[in-house]
């Protein structure tokens, strides 16, 4: 390749894109951000409503997430702690019961709770992050419905549908269409089950001020006309010197590319020569979960006046898992709500109204009937989003992950991969999409010749 447009070519304008491509240019790179939507963030989406800034996509940080922590320092972006004083309430079987919160004597179900986070956690500890398929019995754990392990593990129904919520509301998906591996291995990732589920000192324990998509607000802000919005790439065609590029708005030559889409989107991408076989079965295979996420603005937290934290977990459906999602000033009340697997899936069949309807027939159960008539109310359907096709992360089907292991990330050529899919720290949240980014632009630099990346 002679004469090339640019040094690298970055598909796709979330976190992991933007990142990759603020540590190439750091290194003095020419770089050029394509980016399907007409907004950066990918499945990060904050605006405000009603004068309040609410959160459509990803969230939330915990204490371990420390490159998202960093980055937020650095973007002077504020985090707060969410809101979790009170009882929770556990609704299953028809039956509501009220669970006293942390730091006094807990019920049956959180003892039994804990139990289990403990003896997953020591599963999970087998699997290595860097390849799963070195963990002891990889093929027949890869072959195994998590559903299955769950019905043999767990003797109780209500402690099949409590794992159940946590199971569809961090993958987006049901049991039965996960591996056992998968799912050990993804929670290994993040250091274990309570990390993943749990709000004090797990992934939830904090939220953005400003929303989660300010992060890449502001990292596209440092890069500039660099970031082109509203330009899908429809082709790759690459060889040993290079890497074509074709967007809507043109084609460019570079001397690398970093391909920063959810695999579901990277499956449907033309390139030439076509990926490895093994690869191109693999993105066939991962799809992405389904969530839904509802929001009721109120006129105050009347449940934290009930001495409830918020927090509710439904065997049921359609909602899944509640928390307080209230303003970092209280000024604002709100309940999130998670609309998770197969209720997602279900959900677009029904109209507006009905959504509505069941939404605050459940929250209205849990909190009483004030919560039946809020101020407002919005859902937000990521099946919707014609880019991400779903939320929060894409999942490999059982068999996947023995076959490809963690193959996701070889590059192909000089074309780089990169995305939270693809990482082996927090794999599936912010943190992972950092993560990938780094690795990513640092095989980009080592194929290229140019110096470190900064960190």
């Amino acid at each position: 390749m002679t004469d090339p447009d640019l040094d690298v070519a970055v598909l796709g304008a979330g976190l992991a894109g933007l990142r990759a491509a603020e540590l190439l240019v750091d290194a003095g790179l020419s770089v050029r951000v394509f980016e399907a939507r007409d907004r950066v963030g990918g499945r990060t989406l904050s605006e405000d409503w009603h004068g309040a800034r609410v959160d459509l996509g990803g969230q939330w940080l915990g204490p371990a997430q420390t490159r998202v922590a960093a980055l937020a320092a650095r973007l002077k972006i504020d985090t707060f702690a969410t809101h979790v004083a009170g009882d929770r309430l556990v609704d299953l079987d028809g039956a509501l019961t009220r669970e006293r919160s942390a730091g006094r004597w807990p019920t049956l179900s959180q003892i039994a709770e804990k139990l289990g986070k403990r003896y997953v956690d020591a599963l999970a500890a087998r699997v290595p992050v860097d390849d799963p398929r070195g963990a002891p019995d990889a093929a027949r754990l890869d072959a195994t419905a998590l559903a299955q392990w769950r019905d043999r593990m767990l003797p109780h129904d209500g402690l099949r549908q409590l794992f159940d919520v946590s199971v569809k509301t961090v993958f987006g998906a049901e049991a039965h269409s996960l591996s056992v591996l998968y799912f050990l291995w993804y929670l290994q990732t993040g250091g274990g089950y309570g990390a993943h589920v749990d709000v004090t000192g797990g992934a939830q324990e904090r939220r953005f001020v400003a929303g989660a998509q300010a992060l890449s607000l502001g990292l596209a802000a440092k890069l500039g006309a660099r970031v082109v919005t509203g330009s899908p790439v429809q082709a790759l065609d690459h060889d040993a010197t290079g890497v074509w590029v074709t967007s809507a708005t043109g084609r460019v030559r570079a001397r690398a590319a970093v391909c920063a889409m959810p695999p579901g989107l990277v499956a449907k991408l033309a390139v030439t020569p076509g990926l490895p076989t093994s690869r191109a079965r693999t993105l066939a295979r991962m799809p992405m979960g389904a969530t839904v996420k509802v929001i009721a603005r109120y006129e105050r937290t009347f449940w934290r006046e009930r001495g409830l934290s918020g927090e509710a977990v439904s065997g049921a459906g359609p909602v899944s898992y509640c928390v307080d999602n209230s303003s970092a000033d209280g000024q604002h009340a709100m309940l999130l709500g998670f609309v998770v697997g197969r209720d997602a899936v279900d959900w677009s069949a029904l109209d507006a109204a009905t959504q509505r309807a069941r939404v605050l027939a459940q929250f209205g159960r849990w909190f009483g009937d004030e919560a039946t008539r809020p101020m407002a109310f919005r859902a937000h359907d990521w099946a919707d989003d014609a880019w991400a096709g779903g939320c929060p992360v894409s999942n490999p089907a059982p068999g996947v992950l023995t076959a490809e292991g963690p193959r996701l990330a070889e590059p192909v050529g000089r074309i780089f991969w990169a995305g939270t899919e693809t990482a082996t720290v927090w794999t599936g949240y912010l943190e992972g999409a950092l993560e990938s980014a780094e690795r990513a632009s640092g095989e980009v630099l080592t194929c290229l010749g140019a110096r470190d990346a900064p960190r």
